[in-house]
């Protein structure tokens, strides 16, 4: 079942964090902006009264770009991430979805429908610019 999560409650901001760059206040920086930027929106998505997934977007107009998805580690591998992420893009709907990523997520986002174009990495990270164009 997915729900909007605002204010950012203890559990989603537990598996957003999952997402995020290591370190105490790094993750709390991040988090902040989720209560302060309008554009930004975290929705969970819940299986029996439990959140199972996470995932923080900054959404303008008709397209979003996802910032931060996590899962609990006991839940992976079901599609609640993907069902989260296309839910919100029918509640909102949405007609773009965009996010970057690096090896540990890009197949996630090809198993979800995800178009994948490499880009210039950080480093010798590899990222991926992922996009879904979705129909109205």
């Amino acid at each position: 079942m997915l729900m909007a999560c605002r204010p950012v409650d203890q559990e989603a901001a537990a598996l957003l964090a999952l997402a995020m760059w290591p370190g105490a206040a790094r993750i709390q920086a991040a988090l902040g902006r989720y209560a302060s930027d309008p554009e930004l929106q975290v929705w969970g998505w819940d299986v029996d009264g439990q959140t199972v997934c996470a995932a923080g977007m900054r959404v303008r107009g008709q397209s979003a770009e996802i910032l931060h998805i996590g899962t609990r580690a006991d839940s992976r591998h079901n599609g609640h991430a993907r069902k989260l992420v296309l839910a919100v893009a029918e509640r909102l709907n949405l007609t773009l979805l965009e996010a970057e990523t690096d090896d540990d997520s890009v197949e996630f986002y090809r198993r979800a429908g995800f178009g994948i174009q490499g880009t210039a990495g950080r480093g010798e990270t590899v990222r991926y610019h992922c996009t879904l164009t979705l129909s109205t």
